[in-house]
């Protein structure tokens, strides 16, 4: 059963390698798991986790594994400072 309350939504404006990013995050907890659909420049968006031990996203698809490393990393720098505190 999916429990939602805790949705939010976030949007942030990256600049990784000389590229901009538009990323909107919606953060909600499914079966007491965090977990992040991530839009990039307005795609369709994909799932991850939140991988405490590494303290990064982890891609629940095989399409989301795409992210370039650099933006994976400022995401998840990010999420870490205004969402998972």
């Amino acid at each position: 059963m999916k429990d939602n309350t805790q949705s939010r939504e976030k949007n942030f404006e990256f600049l990784v390698d000389k590229i901009p990013y538009q990323i909107k995050v919606t953060s909600e907890t499914f079966n007491d798991e965090q977990r992040f659909r991530i839009k990039v420049n307005g795609d369709e968006g994909h799932i991850y986790a939140w991988d405490p031990e590494t303290v990064s996203l982890q891609a629940l698809d095989d399409d989301a594994a795409i992210l370039p490393d650099g933006l994976e990393k400022a995401i998840s720098d990010k999420l870490v400072k205004t969402i998972l505190i």
